[in-house]
């Protein structure tokens, strides 16, 4: 087993492991807030100093000539992340192959708000008020059932205007708790920095229930977080995670 990244303390006090819903739930954590105070003053102080003469002399120097010639061209849609993204985020999400059916625990539509993702948790009270600080804005999520397992994938955005940090928050909580398993296997996820895929090799018990396998992606990337996750009867190959999570990176 690879020996856990070592969090910040926020992580371990942030969110906790967004699991799906008919499958298993983790434990919550707390936040922190931010304070404005200083951006009052400033602004008074600029409207002071507009009203008066300027005491200083104009700086001298011959005024420069403008740039003549093509402008660049706009990014395109393709390459433009922000307007990608403020489209239709399901439709970064990858595809459901042929041949697979649609279970009724996937959300109908494709989408998850704040209240619906924040009930994943174990304490959705404290869930909410911790996405609501890290400026959570929807989630697109997909799944389906084919060749005897099941998988589902989050794709949730944040707004980033004074959390900035809060896809990287969001995927680094889920990370974290996937290395609490002390059997878990991890691999880096090529190409997304701390992003990483988990393979647990001993089967989940639930009472009531028939055991199962699961593997599990987490990866941030702009202003979204991604989550993958694979059931199955029978453990879960590298390749079949690892395969999900790339090709869903590769969409982003």
């Amino acid at each position: 087993m690879e020996v856990p990244d070592e969090e910040s303390a926020d992580a371990r006090a942030g969110t906790v492991e967004p699991a799906p819903p008919r499958r298993f739930r983790t434990t919550s954590l707390v936040a922190v807030a931010a304070v404005l105070g200083v951006l009052a003053g400033t602004g008074a102080g600029y409207l002071v100093q507009s009203g008066r003469e300027p005491r200083m002399p104009a700086l001298g120097g011959p005024e420069l000539p403008r740039a003549h010639g093509p402008q660049p061209e706009p990014l395109s849609a393709e390459r433009d992340r922000k307007v990608r993204n403020d489209g239709d985020l399901r439709e970064l999400l990858l595809r459901k192959p042929g041949g697979a059916s649609t279970p009724d625990w996937v959300e109908p539509q494709g989408w998850m708000d704040l209240a619906t993702y924040a009930e994943m948790r174990e304490d959705p009270e404290s869930a909410y008020d911790r996405l609501e600080e890290q400026e959570f804005l929807r989630a697109a999520v997909t799944g389906w059932s084919a060749d005897g397992d099941d998988v589902e994938i989050w794709l949730a955005q944040f707004e980033q205007r004074e959390a900035a940090t809060g896809p990287a928050d969001d995927s680094g909580s889920a990370r974290y708790w996937a290395e609490t398993d002390p059997d878990v296997r991890t691999r880096p996820i090529p190409g997304t920095g701390e992003g990483k895929a988990y393979v647990h090799p001993k089967p989940v018990r639930e009472a009531g229930g028939a055991p199962f396998y699961t593997a599990e992606a987490h990866a941030s990337r702009g202003d979204l977080s991604l989550h993958v996750w694979v059931y199955g009867d029978d453990p879960i190959p590298w390749r079949t995670i690892m395969d999900l999570a790339e090709r869903q990176m590769e969409r982003l």
